[in-house]
């Protein structure tokens, strides 16, 4: 930790020097520790495996409805110029013989948005660990987002950004897809 802090503080004194900034200024005294713990934080999907979190799951032959866990809230870094993107994301999913803890799909979804990301494979990703873990009749993952990247730099308009991501009967099948999309308006 101690060889990473002193690389960070040279990086964040260069950076100070090149945008014009006193990098001895009290505000900025203790910053490249808190980036560095920050960053731990935001990158922390990377040190888990999303298996593992869906790993407490049942074996329920009774449940063949649908389940949703919607407005799960996440937080990510764009992989292109590193600044957030956010909003929420719904999940459903069609059991067959497996449950998720409910829980879990809120980890899961935090494991992958904790790593640095585009929208469309965070969303992709959900859908297709729950498909290969849980085995279900259907998987649906719609992600619903606002891309910093687009509105402090670049175009600076700030859109919502959807994607979503259908496996099994939920894309098979449009009378499913549309009860979906109902119950999460």
């Amino acid at each position: 930790m101690q060889e990473v802090l002193r690389d960070f503080e040279q990086f964040f004194a260069r950076l100070c020097d090149h945008i014009g900034e006193d990098r001895a200024r009290e505000g900025l005294e203790d910053t490249p520790r808190r980036i560095i713990e920050s960053l731990q934080t935001l990158f922390s999907g990377y040190a888990q495996n999303p298996r593992d979190l869906l790993g407490a799951t049942f074996e329920e032959g009774l449940c063949d409805e649908m389940v949703i866990a919607k407005d799960i809230e996440f937080y990510s870094l764009c992989e292109h110029h590193l600044l957030p993107f956010f909003g929420r994301i719904s999940i459903g999913y069609i059991p067959d013989k497996h449950l998720a803890g409910i829980s879990s799909l809120a980890r899961l979804v935090e494991s992958f948005a904790r790593r640095l990301q585009i929208q469309e494979r965070l969303t992709e990703q959900i859908a297709q660990c729950l498909l290969e873990n849980l085995q279900p009749k259907g998987v649906i993952v719609v992600c619903e987002a606002q891309h910093l990247c687009m509105s402090m730099r670049g175009v600076q308009k700030n859109p919502t950004i959807i994607t979503s991501a259908l496996r099994g009967l939920f894309k098979r099948d449009p009378k499913t897809r549309a009860e979906f999309m109902q119950l999460i308006k």
